[in-house]
């Protein structure tokens, strides 16, 4: 599972602790089902995409309890807020760019005039 999704064994662990992963267990051997493939898979892409490990630990949470069409529900909510911030992400950087942009090529022209 490490070697899969290029994570550490601690972290698989955590994921445990904070029931998002949920192995069989033998003595210290963990062995994992393509349940919790499929969901280690799920856990990544969350994270890659700016939600929480709450948020994606309640989201999974909802299809074990309600099914697909809440859980579908749940993830179009928090898409669109992580779209609408990362949209401002991304403006606020064009304008950082942008700024040390133009700071630079000031600096660059300054030490040409000297």
């Amino acid at each position: 599972m490490c070697a899969r999704f290029d994570v550490t064994p601690r972290t698989l662990r955590y994921y445990e602790y904070i029931e998002l992963l949920f192995p069989e267990k033998d003595g210290r051997s963990r062995f994992y089902r393509p349940s919790d493939i499929a969901r280690m898979t799920l856990i990544l892409r969350g994270r890659r995409w700016g939600f929480s490990l709450e948020e994606i630990r309640q989201w999974l949470e909802i299809y074990e309890k309600e099914g697909t069409e809440p859980q579908y529900r749940e993830f179009l909510r928090l898409a669109d807020r992580q779209l609408e911030a990362l949209a401002k992400e991304r403006t606020e950087l064009e304008e950082t760019i942008k700024d040390l942009s133009k700071m630079r090529e000031d600096v660059a022209a300054d030490l040409k005039k000297a």
